[in-house]
């Protein structure tokens, strides 16, 4: 059975750091391409950030170019959101995806889903 299982989430004041990291199992994750996504609460779903398959090309948000890092280890099937100088709109569930194809801002174009993990950040 495939999984994405997110982790790092919290509480954290403006101008912290989090680091996500999200542990893929089930299948071979270095074939996939891999996301960050988020969802504000009564908001929808948005694109943080996207990476390649090697790694080697990333995409990101207007919203959190600069403060976020995208990266990923294969020898781990993980995937990792270092998040810098947090704000307080970056308060979201924050879900990790995989695509069998590219990345892209789009949802419908991920395969796999994790179950998201809360940040919280405090003004």
């Amino acid at each position: 059975q495939v999984q994405l299982v997110e982790s790092g989430g919290g509480l954290v004041q403006a101008g912290g750091s989090l680091r996500l990291s999200c542990a893929a199992s089930g299948t071979t994750f270095s074939m996939y391409a891999r996301g960050w996504f988020r969802r504000p609460l009564g908001k929808e779903r948005e694109f943080v950030a996207g990476i390649s398959r090697s790694g080697g090309g990333t995409q990101y948000a207007d919203s959190v170019k600069g403060r976020f890092t995208i990266s990923r280890d294969n020898t781990k099937d993980t995937v990792y959101l270092q998040m810098n100088s947090l704000k307080t709109e970056d308060t979201a569930v924050y879900y990790c995806a995989a695509s069998n194809y590219v990345y892209d801002v789009r949802p419908s174009v991920y395969d796999y889903w994790g179950q998201g993990t809360q940040v919280t950040v405090s003004s």
